[in-house]
């Protein structure tokens, strides 16, 4: 009998493929109107690595808020497929995409959508209610706490809605969004209600959470300076990607490079 030899002690390790969180394959968004089809997302590919922070940026209509709607399962493309985690989630029933969305994405908009009679930390904690889970648990307790440190809201636990400014309130829609730890967190013009100032704070929150705790996140903007917080810069236009911009991860947030990228493309 043959013995294979052991193999040798300083043998490297097999690479571990990185695959895509999120894939966009061709997709195409159509309306039908009267007289007419308005294409609002033509053939768009894209891929978003685990931990990346994504930003979708064009002017108001470019697509690209279409675009957020067909990569977070909240509207079905005309043509094309999207995978979130491998899995394509058009091919899944209505039932178990609803609960994709609320298992594995998280959602920021514009309006803060917030319960009025909920305090700060029942309006964090309401995804788990919805799911039938008891926020007051020690567990999901923790984990409300955390949230709420994390966009700088501590000691504001039991404030409602009227109690806080615009941008607080925005920043426990960002809490709300991301305590259930979701997969992918995606941001549809998140400062768009608020001022420079507080829009910059909200921008940094969103930031602290993918550094500190690696949160995947895909934001739609129309301005620059929020753009520049991305790792990377898709330009939308006519409803197509009309270019990427490598940014990189860092520290300094100065949109001047974006911009001058962005003067060069005529854009």
């Amino acid at each position: 009998m043959t013995l294979k030899p052991p193999p040798a002690a300083d043998a490297p390790a097999p690479r571990r493929t990185v695959l895509p969180i999120l894939e966009a394959r061709s997709l195409t968004k159509q309306y039908r109107m009267p007289g007419e089809t308005v294409d609002a997302v033509r053939g768009v590919t894209l891929s978003v690595m685990p931990g990346e922070f994504v930003a979708l940026m064009g002017p108001s209509g470019s697509g690209k808020s279409t675009l957020l709607q067909l990569l977070g399962g909240l509207d079905q493309p005309t043509a094309g497929e999207v995978l979130l985690e491998g899995e394509p989630i058009g091919r899944l029933s209505d039932s178990d995409a609803t609960r994709l969305r609320r298992e594995r994405t998280g959602f920021v908009f514009q309006s803060f959508n917030l319960v009025p009679l909920m305090n700060v930390v029942e309006n964090v904690g309401l995804p788990f209610t919805i799911s039938g889970q008891d926020p007051r648990s020690p567990e999901l307790a923790g984990r409300i706490r955390e949230a709420i440190a994390l966009v700088d809201l501590t000691g504001k636990e039991r404030h409602k809605p009227d109690q806080l400014s615009a941008g607080e309130q925005q920043r426990v829609a960002v809490a709300r969004a991301i305590v259930t730890r979701p997969a992918l967190l995606f941001a549809d013009e998140p400062t768009g209600n608020l001022d420079f100032r507080t829009g910059l704070d909200i921008l940094g929150a969103l930031w602290r959470t993918c550094v500190e705790r690696g949160q995947t996140i895909v934001l739609v903007t129309h301005d620059a300076k929020a753009a520049a917080y991305a790792d990377r810069v898709f330009v939308v236009g006519d409803g197509q990607i009309q270019d990427e911009i490598v940014l990189g991860r860092r520290e300094d947030h100065a949109a001047a490079p974006l911009i001058t990228r962005l003067a060069l493309l005529g854009l």
